[in-house]
């Protein structure tokens, strides 16, 4: 038998995806049923946008930070003075900044521009912070930010969660949050602490009803604070996400590097399933795909060729880390910023995420007793950090950060590529 032969018999006959219709239709899956009494809570799908949209409206935003009283306020205002003044250095001014007069000269790789990423944007300070440097260095904000700050305790500290929706919008920048239902939140009561690591190897998980509690807090942010884009770590959820956006509600997720796709067979699972509950005009609501640390450069060219042929090379950007946190994720040094320049000149729709600062960084940090980049500090309560002596510290971190982000948009400019930074506030 021919490999041609062979890989007919992969096709997927109309009888079976007449079934899955069946399945999804029937009035007695509980499954869905118990989805759509959540959606109910919330009103239809186009009553949900409408919600959101007004919920993430700048002047519904301002106007929130102010009847909270939030200290945050003055300093989205700040921001949006900074903005219309100028005072960030603009794209072909950054350009001129690394290439001097060759600037001019050089064409760039417009059509597969890199958006340039950080995580994780904890706390809305940081953001003030960040953007002061950028103004006195003559540096790029960052065109994508993730959050894993507990929604919750967002909300209570000076609408942190509000200020930073809108500093977004007046940046132009896309973001993601993390929902409190997570699988870490005591999900799985099997597992909890040190003493139990081992049994989280099998995931975290969203075990039982915790899918259909995702789906319920994600209509209360969606709606709440127009929040649009949220992390996603479990197949449940991306199923329900996918679920959501085909009934015609205009969220959007991106897959987590906590679920592991480290090869081309599990995007290709990934990208089926979103095919299959792409609406009409071929748009889905998985908007980011977060690659394992483990995943090189043939698998992400491997994987942007069915992306392509499936209508979502446009649809889905591929995530992938250039550095890490120094400690509690990878072995050190981890360094793939080569690696993304390298394929960043043959894949389209990709970002550089930004986890930790540079490897020569970090080590000098650690050599001097400081306190290096951890991604168990996502987890800390922000009263404890503050409380611990170690908000300077966590501060110095995520700046390292924002310096890793620039050495990158650094090293694409030199190489003749594109990127995506804050672009109201670059783009001009």
């Amino acid at each position: 038998m021919s490999e041609s032969d062979l890989q007919a018999l992969l096709r997927i006959t109309p009888d079976k995806l007449s079934a899955i219709n069946d399945v999804l239709l029937d009035p007695a899956n509980e499954v869905v049923s118990g989805l759509l009494k959540i959606v109910a809570k919330y009103g239809t799908p186009d009553e949900i946008n409408r919600k959101a949209r007004e919920a993430r409206r700048l002047d519904n935003l301002l106007s929130r930070l102010d009847s909270a009283g939030s200290a945050y306020l003055d300093d989205v205002r700040w921001l949006i003075q900074q903005r219309d003044r100028g005072a960030f250095i603009s794209v072909s001014g950054f350009r001129r900044k690394v290439l001097g007069d060759r600037a001019g000269e050089m064409s760039f790789a417009e059509d597969r521009p890199v958006t340039l990423e950080i995580s994780a944007a904890q706390y809305f300070p940081w953001l003030r912070a960040e953007a002061e440097q950028a103004i006195a260095g003559g540096e790029l904000m960052p065109g994508r930010y993730i959050r894993v700050r507990k929604m919750k305790e967002q909300e209570a500290d000076l609408a942190d969660i509000v200020a930073f929706a809108a500093a977004m919008e007046v940046m132009g920048a896309s973001y993601v949050e993390t929902l409190d239902t997570r699988g870490t939140d005591g999900a799985n009561v099997h597992l909890g602490g040190p003493a139990t690591i081992t049994g989280y190897f099998g995931g975290v998980g969203q075990p039982n009803e915790y899918p259909l509690r995702w789906v319920d807090e994600l209509l209360y942010y969606y709606t709440t604070y127009g929040v649009k884009q949220v992390l996603n770590v479990n197949p449940g959820t991306v199923l329900a996400g996918y679920m959501l956006y085909k009934m015609g509600i205009d969220l959007e997720f991106k897959i987590s590097v906590f679920m592991g796709n480290d090869n081309p067979l599990a995007a290709l699972w990934t990208l089926i399933g979103a095919g299959l509950f792409a609406r009409p005009d071929g748009t889905s609501p998985l908007i980011g795909f977060n690659w394992s640390n483990s995943t090189d450069n043939k698998t992400l060219e491997t994987a942007a060729r069915f992306r392509e042929q499936l209508g979502f090379e446009d649809v889905v950007r591929f995530e992938h880390h250039v550095v890490e946190t120094w400690r509690s994720i990878v072995r050190q040094p981890y360094d793939r910023r080569r690696e993304l320049v390298e394929v960043a000149a043959r894949v389209r729709n990709i970002s550089a995420k930004h986890e930790g600062g540079d490897v020569e960084v970090e080590q000098a940090l650690e050599a001097r007793g400081g306190h290096t980049s951890d991604i168990l500090d996502y987890f800390r309560d922000k009263a404890e950090i503050i409380a611990s002596g170690d908000w300077d510290a966590l501060t110095r971190n995520y700046l390292d950060k924002h310096n890793a982000v620039n050495r990158t948009a650094w090293a694409l400019t030199e190489s003749g590529l594109a990127f995506i930074a804050a672009p109201r506030l670059h783009h001009l």
